[in-house]
Formats: C-alpha cells, sequence, structure tokens
C-alpha cells in the first residue's frame, strides 16, 4: 500500500487501488492487497472495506498472526465474504501490540485459520511451517472442508520440495514471485524490515 500512496493520504491510496482493481477485473484477474506494519493495518483494511462496499468482489487483504488485534480483525472482515492471506507477520513490532514468543504467534495463527477455513469464503495459508501446515490439513480432512476454499503459499525458491509435494497431494498452491527491474530492493526491504528474517531465508533456502 506504501507504493500506492498510503503515506498520501486513504484517498489517494484508495483511488490507485481502485483503478488496479477494475482494471484486473476486465482480465478476470485478482488483486491481493498486502499488509504493511501495525501502524498501517486500520487505513489499509479502511480501504479494502470501502472496495468491497464499492461491490469489487476481486480483492483480498492480509491478516497477521503476531498481532493482538487480527483475531478481531477477522471476525470483523468474516460477514462481507472476505478472501483472505492468512500470515505469521514479518516486521518487528512492540510488544504491546504483538506476541513476542513463536510459541504464542504460532497458536494464534492456527486459531485464525481454523476460522477462516469454517466461517470465511476464502483461506490463503501462506507458510513454510510444516507443522502448521499438516495440523491445517488434518483440521480441513477433519471438516471436509471442499478444496476450492483455501490455497497455501510459499515464496519462490524457499522449500520447493515441499511445495511439490503438496501439489502431488492435490492441495492449491500459489507461488509468490517477485519479478521486474525493482524485485532487488524489495527483496532486500523485507529482509531488512526484522533481522529474525534474514535468519529464515537462510535456514529455509536449501531445505526441501
Amino acid at each position: 500500500m506504501i507504493h500506492l500512496g498510503l503515506d498520501l493520504g486513504e484517498d489517494v491510496a484508495f483511488a490507485n487501488v481502485e483503478r488496479l482493481v477494475s482494471r484486473a477485473a476486465t482480465h478476470g484477474q485478482f488483486v491481493r492487497m498486502d499488509m504493511e506494519e501495525s501502524a498501517r493495518v486500520d487505513a489499509t483494511l479502511r480501504i479494502y472495506r470501502r472496495l468491497r462496499e464499492a461491490g469489487h468482489e476481486n480483492v483480498g487483504t492480509v491478516l497477521q498472526a503476531y498481532l493482538y488485534r487480527s483475531e478481531r480483525d477477522l471476525r470483523e472482515l468474516l460477514p462481507i465474504g472476505s478472501n483472505l492471506r492468512l500470515v505469521k507477520g514479518a516486521y518487528l513490532e512492540p510488544p504491546d501490540v504483538a506476541f513476542p514468543k513463536k510459541a504464542d504467534v504460532d497458536r494464534n495463527f492456527f486459531k485464525l485459520i481454523a476460522l477462516s477455513l469454517t466461517e470465511g469464503r476464502y483461506t490463503a495459508i501462506a507458510t513454510h511451517d510444516d507443522r502448521i501446515i499438516e495440523r491445517s490439513i488434518a483440521f480441513i480432512d477433519e471438516r471436509r472442508i471442499a478444496g476450492d476454499r483455501f490455497e497455501f503459499q510459499m515464496l519462490y525458491g524457499v522449500r520447493p520440495g515441499l511445495q511439490r509435494d503438496l501439489v502431488r497431494r492435490g492441495y492449491r498452491v500459489l507461488v509468490a514471485t517477485p519479478y521486474g527491474e525493482d524485485w532487488y530492493p524489495y527483496f532486500m526491504r523485507r529482509l531488512a524490515e526484522r533481522p529474525a528474517n534474514v535468519l529464515f531465508f537462510v535456514r529455509n533456502l536449501f531445505r526441501r
């Protein structure tokens, strides 16, 4: 949202995103509004709601499990039939707004996944964490959730073996692939947002 003018004002960002979403709809494409750090969550969600209220069906957004507020945000978005990507969260946030311990983040992440799968319209589970993935699959099987109501999402080049394995098992997997001339600055910015991101990338780059 920063690149679409959010820091210049919500109306500016809304106009830019709506133009993109409208054009994408003419080509049968879906647009995902990514989420930035906690200070921009309210504005991003307000823009998302405005788009849905304006009748745009081909747009979704992201919720971050490490933020305390995300369960409330999810419950507020469920009634409008939202298409949501759920992630753990990659920004370095203070303990008054985010869970400081990984175990708590993981616990909340699965809680959001389960809630979205049972009551939401469409759920994108974005993680490379085997335990979260397998626990989600067990929940999906137990609740008999249709395959057209969810997908797994991962990063290009990170755990490709796991990606192929999920596809062989019949699950839909979307691989996020940065492209264009500015892919490297984008990649470095994501790593710089939180020191732990560097360790995550190095640890998972050569894993199956």
